[in-house]
């Protein structure tokens, strides 16, 4: 007898494809069930608009969050970074998988890392939180760069750097890498010049609260040391939206001491998209053994943030 086919919700971008891909092979073999993508085309993919004015985050996770809902598919991939940090009651995170490389990576024209940009240099990117970060190191080391917003897809975006209109993009290493496309980048942005973007590199497989079965099943492909540096990174974002609008960087890395893993150590970062106003912190704690542990390392470091001015950066929201 053969199994039904599970059915897997899927933003249509290549990247998403693939990241999508990665994830049924994955489902397929703890399941031994076949796994097909159901693709679902986002207001976020069809839209020209900045992500910052059509609404930031939930725009790619609103119409397979409406599929699942429905009944139209069983789960659904999304990128960990899309995803509102607010989870509705009927959709189960069941499962967050170990996270791919979370630097932000440089692809510049001739092969020039981030030091070696000329002065002037046009810098692309859709983020002001990479601009801010990009533009504060720039003004720390002596360089002056321009940062350029734009949007696209990952061809559309390197294609400004063929084309010379810009002379470098940056993006999520981890999408490249899913994508097959590493050898492309010509510097790798250490986490100490620019903290990614809460989640990133990590993604997150959801399906309906109530399939206790599905829940079970896709578990097994849950990380617990992604699933508690994730937590504690959003946790830090959804404190800091609340009291800020400024573009928020976070990180959460496992401290060893040898083999064994002693220490979460939390870093955050919020500032205007010139990069002229930073406010950056980090905390260390133990490493959290449950959801509510690591959501208090997040808003503990938020509510040293705030104090330390992070919500003096209020309403400075790139456009």
């Amino acid at each position: 007898m053969s199994e039904q086919a599970l059915r897997l919700g899927t933003r249509r971008s290549k990247l998403a494809m693939a990241q999508s891909g990665q994830v049924a092979d994955a489902v397929s073999r703890v399941t031994g069930r076949p796994v097909e993508l159901v693709e679902i085309t986002t207001y976020g993919d069809v839209s020209r608009e900045h992500l910052a004015q059509i609404g930031g985050t939930g725009v790619f996770v609103t119409a397979l969050r409406e599929a699942l809902v429905r009944g139209e598919v069983d789960f659904a991939v999304h990128s960990l970074k899309d995803l509102p940090t607010a989870q509705p009651e009927d959709l189960a995170l069941a499962a967050v998988p170990v996270r791919e490389d979370v630097r932000d990576v440089l692809v510049a024209r001739d092969g020039l890392t981030f030091e070696q940009l000329p002065d002037g240099a046009r810098v692309g990117t859709g983020s002001p939180r990479r601009m801010a970060q990009l533009n504060a190191y720039a003004r720390n080391h002596g360089m002056s760069i321009e940062t350029v917003a734009i949007r696209g897809n990952v061809d559309t975006r390197i294609g400004y750097v063929r084309s010379g209109e810009l002379d470098a993009v940056v993006l999520a290493a981890a999408g490249l890498n899913r994508l097959g496309r590493i050898d492309e980048v010509t510097d790798f942005l250490s986490v100490d010049t620019v903290l990614p973007a809460p989640g990133q590199g990590a993604l997150a497989i959801e399906c309906a609260a109530d399939d206790a079965d599905l829940v079970a099943v896709l578990a097994e492909l849950d990380d617990p040391f992604t699933r508690a540096a994730v937590t504690a990174e959003r946790s830090l974002l959804a404190a800091l939206e609340a009291g800020c609008s400024a573009p928020v960087g976070a990180y959460a890395d496992l401290l060893a001491d040898g083999q064994i893993v002693k220490e979460m150590r939390l870093r955050g970062v919020v500032g205007t998209a010139d990069g002229s106003t930073l406010v950056q912190l980090s905390t260390t704690g133990p490493v959290p053994e449950t959801h509510d542990q690591a959501m208090s390392l997040g808003r503990e470091l938020a509510a040293e943030m705030l104090a330390k001015g992070a919500a003096g950066l209020m309403g400075e929201r790139a456009l």
